[in-house]
């Protein structure tokens, strides 16, 4: 410990208060470009010493080596008058302590070291305890605050105070050091009396982690005005220089790695008619004033790490008038260390001027202008493929195959690895000075398939390093085209196909069908092969579905459509759906609001649905999800569809989703082919989806197919909107099974008289059927064909009560008999009979015939029924 007395009357050291009191807070400042006045005389320091130290203490044992000498009641009084003596001193000592007479000195204050530092420091540097007094300040402090002593120092509020350029500054400074932080503050200082005034730097921290000196801030204040000068002169010489470049006789601009332009003088704004604030807000881009793809050409250099590369283009520029400028462009483009493109630099020349004075220099412009507008892709390469130059069609496919640069470096590159081959002979073959070079068509490289057809052509110059000349087309979309079309006439072959063995089956299941009829006939349930004739009848059944779906597909069977509100028609077989799928697979339908009405077969309908539905639960073996939703289409929504072959009107969609395996990418174009399946054999026809298929389209709608493997699939379909009025709905044909089905109901007398022509070219079917009408009590001529129902309806005078004729027959079918039969009774009735669909060859009669139909396979009680029905009507 030590006394420090009198202490206000010399300079204060940290830890100690400041002289006056004055202060609320420990400032450090710190002014240049300031003589610091001498610091102030410090008064020397009482050092502690060891020996006085222990003179004490030996004082004290020798005096209680003599209290023991002496006998106990002689050393007692002596022993109480000490201790009293020693605790007097103890109390003195802490009441000293108390008042500040008497401390604990600091050495750490005495450093010389950190005291140099701080007393010649440039910046003004100050301390203030947690009351905000001055504990210490340096004379450059001192000398900005004109103090002479540490009596007249000021803590920095106080010495700003008044000065409202500085006040909101030493606020933010005064909260951070109570709150313990860091904060620098720039502000002006006006001089006095008009003079100039100065910038200051002030900062403020905390002094140090510890108890103590955490409640203590230093502050510092440096004169920055020099600093500023500098600045503005720097600032107003670039502004002198961007003036300049501005109104330079040629035009600049900068483009940033997304392609924004970041700067255009204001020389090339002017020449392209843009408003300089446009272009700074941000609002263009670089193929906004790049004609074609000549943006390709600037963003397609190939990166180099750390390299700087500057490349000469001549490509034209976009005026804001849609006008084009011819331009030579200086595109300079730095690479950082991992590749990374930085913004651009690019001087641009018009060349206008040289179109207008030089003609060679014309002819050079139009050429490049050719060169690189035209909208096929050209390359010059060398006898390894490296790409020499380029135009901006081939800069830009090169891009969009290989971002990394590789296609634009290797013409090789731009195609898949499997043909790289192919293009490399016909390089060599031009590189050996061949003509006449086949074209090459192969795949090109990249994530999607993508073909181009590439034209080579050698280069005449042997002393030139480029070998040849390869043009490129992208055949894609060709391609896509052809297979589309090849397609669809696959297609119409098949269902061509399809409906010619379709009407061939049905002549021979009706036969079947209707001998099979007569057995039944002829047989109780109680015969011992009154079972084996049954097996008969539903395996005939079976079959004629199968062919009923080839019908489908052809799009050649006979629909009865009616007016559907699709939401109800889905309802009415959510039940039937919901057993089909089973119950690991959920079932939600969504229905739109106001549907529009359909003209459909709603049985046909049903069909698609449960065919889809089917489908979807055999592609969820775990389980799954089905949806089923239906919405509103308008035509402006159909045109952005984009669906191929789908025109642009009102329609209802259907879309049937599933949450299963999903279907490959290699096989999703043969779905809708009959006998077309990828289940095990024995678990499907392939029908399913070709029945969809020839349904939709005979019904006039569209249905396309979204699949990804191992997400799902999805079926579109869309259904054309129907605005007509309620009509009357056609009589349903007759069910296959309408023998099985009467036999439940009270059997109607289908007997009947009258005399029937039955033209039919099968003759074993033909008989089979006058057989069936003739045991119903009916007279039947038969007819091969319609020349000879002619000859037989003239051989009877014409005494034919109804016609009974298929439609396609040789010689002459069933249309071009019944405008004969009409010419000669007008009031004769008729059935055609066919396995085609009715509206197959309604087209080819008049207009308002009236005919009945029925299709084929039918029963024999269908054939009467139809028969005594039509006899029976007016």
């Amino acid at each position: 410990m030590y006394l420090r007395g009198r202490l206000r009357f010399r300079q204060v050291e940290p830890g100690r208060r400041s002289a006056g009191g004055q202060g609320n807070g420990s400032v450090t400042m710190t002014i240049n470009d300031h003589q610091a006045p001498p610091p102030a005389a410090e008064p020397a320091r009482r050092g502690g010493s060891i020996a006085l130290v222990l003179l004490v203490a030996g004082a004290i044992v020798a005096a209680a080596v003599a209290f023991m000498t002496l006998g106990r009641a002689e050393a007692q009084p002596y022993i109480l008058g000490l201790l009293a003596l020693l605790a007097m001193v103890g109390l003195f000592m802490l009441f000293a302590f108390a008042a500040g007479i008497v401390g604990f000195a600091d050495r750490a204050a005495d450093d010389p070291v950190l005291r140099a530092i701080a007393e010649g420091a440039f910046d003004g540097i100050a301390v203030t305890d947690a009351r905000g007094h001055v504990v210490y300040a340096n004379p450059v402090y001192l000398a900005l605050t004109g103090a002479a002593t540490m009596q007249d120092v000021r803590p920095v509020e106080r010495v700003f105070i008044g000065n409202p350029d500085v006040s909101e500054a030493v606020f933010r400074l005064l909260k951070a050091a109570r709150e313990g932080k860091r904060l620098q503050e720039e502000v002006r200082v006006a001089g006095a009396d008009g003079a100039q005034g100065r910038w200051m730097r002030m900062r403020v921290r905390p002094l140090g982690p510890g108890k103590r000196e955490a409640k203590q801030t230093v502050w510092s204040l440096a004169d920055i005005t020099r600093d500023r000068e500098h600045q503005e002169d720097v600032f107003q010489e670039l502004q002198h220089a961007i003036e300049y470049l501005d109104h330079a006789p040629c035009g600049f601009f900068s483009v940033d790695s997304a392609g924004n332009l970041v700067y255009v003088n204001a020389t090339l704004a002017n020449w392209l008619d843009h408003d300089l604030a446009e272009i700074g807000s941000g609002g263009l881009k670089l193929g906004d004033i790049v004609s074609g793809d000549g943006a390709a050409l600037l963003t397609s250099i190939v990166p180099e790490p750390g390299e700087v590369k500057t490349e000469v283009f001549d490509i034209d520029l976009k005026m804001r008038s849609g006008k084009t400028m011819p331009v030579r462009l200086y595109h300079k483009l730095a690479f950082g260390a991992d590749g990374a493109p930085g913004a651009s630099r690019t001087l641009v020349i018009s060349r206008a001027r040289d179109e207008r004075l030089d003609p060679q220099r014309a002819a050079e412009i139009r050429f490049m202008r050719f060169f690189d507008h035209t909208p096929m892709a050209i390359a010059t390469v060398d006898k390894a493929g490296a790409v020499v130059r380029a135009n901006a069609r081939f800069a830009k496919l090169a891009q969009s195959l290989d971002p990394s640069g590789g296609a634009a470096r290797s013409i090789l590159a731009a195609v898949s690895t499997r043909d790289r081959a192919t293009l490399g002979a016909a390089i060599d073959q031009a590189a050996q000075g061949q003509a006449d070079i086949a074209p090459v068509e192969v795949m090109l490289d990249g994530a999607k398939e993508r073909w181009g057809q590439f034209f080579v052509t050698a280069v005449a110059d042997d002393g030139d390093a480029e070998a040849a000349i390869v043009y490129l087309l992208e055949t894609t979309e060709r391609r896509a085209l052809e297979n589309q079309v090849n397609q669809a006439q696959k297609m119409d072959t098949i269902g061509q196909l399809a409906g010619g063995i379709a009407h061939d089956f049905n002549n021979v299941l009706s036969a079947i069908m209707m001998a099979n009829d007569f057995l039944l006939n002829a047989h109780k349930p109680t015969d011992p092969s009154f079972q084996d004739i049954m097996q008969i009848k539903q395996n005939a059944t079976r079959a004629a579905t199968l062919v009923r779906q080839l019908l489908a597909f052809s799009r050649k069977q006979t629909l009865r459509p009616q007016v559907l509100d699709l939401g109800e028609a889905l309802t009415d077989i959510d039940r039937l759906l919901k057993r089909l799928i089973g119950e690991k697979v959920s079932l939600e339908m969504q229905h739109g609001r106001d549907l529009w009405r359909v003209k459909a077969d709603v049985s046909q309908f049903e069909q698609v649905i449960v065919n889809l539905a089917v489908n979807a639960r055999d592609a969820m073996p775990d389980g799954g999800k089905l949806a089923i939703r239906t919405s509103n289409v308008p035509a402006a929504e159909a045109a952005q569809l984009a669906h191929k072959g789908m025109p642009a009107a009102d329609y209802v969609r259907i879309d049937v989703s599933d949450t299963g395996t999903g279907i490959p990418a290699d096989i999703v174009d043969k779905i809708f082919e009959p006998f077309f399946s990828t289940k095990e054999v024995g678990k499907g026809t392939g029908l399913g989806l070709s029945t969809v298929y020839g349904i939709i389209k005979q019904t006039g709608g569209f249905v396309y197919v979204d699949s990804e493997p191992g997400k799902g699939t999805t079926f579109h379909i869309f259904l054309p909107r129907h605005d007509a009025l309620p009509e009357a709905q056609p009589d349903a044909p007759a069910p296959i099974s309408s023998a099985t089905t009467a036999a439940a109901k009270p059997r109607a007398d289908m007997t009947g008289q009258g005399t029937i022509l039955l033209v039919e070219d099968e003759e074993g079917l033909r008989s089979l059927n006058a057989r069936g009408l003739r045991s119903r009590g009916y007279n039947v001529i038969e007819a091969g064909n319609g020349i000879e129902a002619l000859e037989e309806f003239d051989a009877h005078g014409g005494a034919v009560d109804l016609v009974v004729s298929d439609v396609v027959m040789p010689e002459m079918d069933g249309p071009t008999l019944l405008k004969a039969m009409r010419a000669r009774n007008s009031e004769l009735k008729i059935i055609f009979v066919s396995g085609y669909a009715e509206d197959a060859f309604e087209k080819s009669l008049p207009e308002n015939e009236q005919f009945a139909f029925l299709a084929k396979p039918f029963a024999l009680s269908a054939l009467v029924a139809k028969v005594k029905e039509t006899m029976g009507a007016n």
